[in-house]
């Protein structure tokens, strides 16, 4: 057994266990000093923020209604627009993943969650060059995303069209 050094050079008298561990103990290891979470607080904090940010974002929608005299339909767009760029912006800031931490799935279900995740990974990768860094890994945690509604409505437009025909 190894023997641990005193800070005056010498040996002492307390065995210690090599640093190297199995993936069990680690993960005892792990558990043990985890921070116990509560469900109920953790669910109240996710939905007050994602019902913050739809909040924000019904105040913006009925903004380019009143102002611009635009329809529910026609806000839509600049509307995700604005959340898009906030969110952005707040990224950039390093605000939005303080407030993520604290409201956890609640800021990752709305679009600015995506536009998070997008900016973030951009911002993370910047140093390694505009393709090869930016460009490439922006895509990886928000790629699956992307892929996942491509497909979607792809056959959703089937589905419509096949509904179309037969009708």
């Amino acid at each position: 057994m190894a023997v641990k050094s005193t800070p005056g050079g010498g040996t002492g008298a307390k065995p210690y266990k090599p640093l190297s561990m199995s993936a069990k103990e680690y993960q005892a290891f792990a558990k043990a000093r985890e921070p116990s979470r509560s469900v109920w607080a953790n669910a109240l904090r996710a939905f007050v923020a994602g019902g913050l940010i739809c909040v924000i974002g019904q105040g913006i929608q009925q903004f380019f209604m009143s102002a611009f005299g635009m329809t529910a339909r026609q806000a839509g767009n600049p509307t995700v627009a604005i959340l898009i760029l906030i969110s952005v912006v707040m990224t950039c800031l390093g605000v939005y993943d303080k407030i993520a931490q604290w409201a956890g799935a609640g800021t990752a279900v709305p679009v600015t969650g995506f536009a998070n995740s997008m900016a973030s990974a951009a911002i993370e990768h910047r140093s390694e060059g505009l393709v090869l860094g930016t460009g490439a890994n922006m895509f990886k945690l928000a790629g699956s995303v992307i892929v996942f509604g491509v497909v979607a409505a792809f056959f959703i437009g089937i589905i419509h069209w096949l509904i179309g025909v037969w009708s």
